[in-house]
């Protein structure tokens, strides 16, 4: 698979007060490689250097050092050809007050060189994506947050990028109207094949949209994986809490596919497994067979955000630092 994005080494320091004498370093060698065609979520807390990043990589701030390559193009020496091929959505979507939805896509699509028929139907088009028709012709001051975001997203596809960078694409919007925002983003991604770039804070959407996520803390990367292969690093996978009678092979159990860890107490065993939705059956089949009378079977998911929190605290505790 090729790589649409790959970073290397990125570190990024911004200095304040008199002279720049004030440094703060953001971003602290920073190495990534995102696949065409996936969506690749940075998942941390406010103040990580998420934003930061995600900046950098579209070529809208150069790093301090390090090399970054954007669709096999030079990040640093080709960023007007770069910005040709990509497109960014922030979550706090800032666009020309006084212009409406129509004239503020209509004033971008100039800018990417989009000629006048061609420009009217691509908006169109994007207005109607995105349910703006009730609102094509209403100012941008006067948009509600969700409208507000819809726009900014229906401008990042204005020039039909290869790779779209979303920086927070849900951040303030109301639960209904992030969920909203999240199957516009997965549906317009699978259509288009495109390569998805997703900054995030909240676990619950990084885990919904994301083939693969990494997690950032105080500049730099904590790791990187799938949600399954981050639970399994912490061995913390989701967990079955079986109610039997009779006898349970521990032998057989800790070697069944998928199995992570178990305990057993009286007539309570609990197991930890990579996927609760693929192992569960098999799980309950297996101790069946091995003799096992299954009276009530509960179930509880580990998310993201225990994952992160554990990663974070194994972190600390390398640097020797305390809460």
């Amino acid at each position: 698979m090729s790589l649409a994005i790959k970073a290397e080494g990125i570190f990024k320091t911004f200095r304040s007060g008199w002279w720049g004498k004030k440094q703060k370093l953001v971003l602290k060698g920073i190495d990534l490689q995102i696949e065409e065609g996936e969506i690749f979520g940075i998942l941390g807390p406010n103040g990580a250097g998420k934003t930061t990043l995600l900046s950098i990589l579209s070529t809208l701030l150069f790093p301090d050092r390090g090399k970054i390559q954007i669709l096999g193009m030079d990040g640093l020496r080709d960023g007007h050809r770069v910005r040709a091929k990509v497109n960014i959505s922030s979550g706090n979507a800032n666009f020309l007050w006084s212009l409406t939805v129509k004239e503020n896509l209509h004033f971008y699509g100039m800018l990417y060189g989009l000629n006048g028929n061609q420009r009217a139907e691509k908006i169109k088009a994007l207005i109607k994506l995105f349910n703006l028709e009730e609102h094509q012709d209403v100012s941008f001051d006067r948009l509600s947050t969700g409208m507000k975001q819809r726009l900014s997203l229906a401008k990042s596809l204005i020039n039909d990028p290869a790779v779209l960078f979303l920086d927070e694409p849900t951040v303030g919007l109301d639960p209904s109207v992030s969920i909203t925002i999240r199957e516009q983003i997965r549906l317009i991604q699978k259509e288009r094949k495109m390569t998805v770039l997703l900054t995030t804070h909240n676990m619950k959407e990084a885990e919904y949209l994301c083939d693969r996520i990494a997690f950032l803390k105080d500049g730099e990367i904590l790791t990187t994986g799938t949600t399954e292969t981050l639970k399994r690093m912490t061995r913390m996978g989701d967990v079955v809490k079986i109610e039997f009678k009779g006898t349970i092979s521990e032998d057989e159990l800790l070697r069944a596919e998928g199995v992570i860890n178990y305990g057993i107490s009286g007539n309570l065993c609990e197991i930890i497994v990579d996927d609760l939705e693929r192992r569960l059956g098999n799980v309950v089949v297996l101790l069946s067979q091995g003799g096992a009378q299954i009276k009530k079977v509960t179930l509880g998911q580990t998310d993201l955000e225990d994952v992160f929190i554990e990663f974070a605290k194994d972190t600390d505790s390398d640097m020797g630092l305390c809460d």
